[in-house]
């Protein structure tokens, strides 16, 4: 069992992450960034909450790209196939569940 305060997570560096549980394959782990991700295709479906900060959540859909600003609490479940990148506004702090070795 362990209890985690997200909001006083930090990392040596961008994207740096603690890792929670992996459970079957699938990991949980808390992110700390304040750097932009790079655009990707996760082989699995992701599901990207933020904890703490702002995030500008670009993606593309039918080639067109879009852009989401999430705030804490809010969550982005990207599907199979799905093109996106996270774009922190300063600090933030997001926990991601995907499968085990995703980009």
């Amino acid at each position: 069992m362990q209890f985690i305060q997200s909001s006083a997570f930090t990392a040596q560096r961008a994207w740096g992450a603690l890792d929670i549980a992996n459970l079957n394959g699938i990991t949980v782990r808390l992110h700390w960034t304040d750097e932009p991700y790079v655009w990707h295709v996760n082989d699995g479906e992701e599901v990207f909450a933020v904890m703490s900060g702002r995030v500008d959540m670009h993606y593309r859909e039918s080639g067109e790209e879009k852009v989401v600003t999430m705030l804490a609490g809010d969550i982005f479940h990207a599907t199979v196939g799905t093109e996106h990148v996270a774009h922190p506004i300063g600090q933030a702090r997001i926990l991601v569940i995907e499968k085990e070795g995703s980009v």
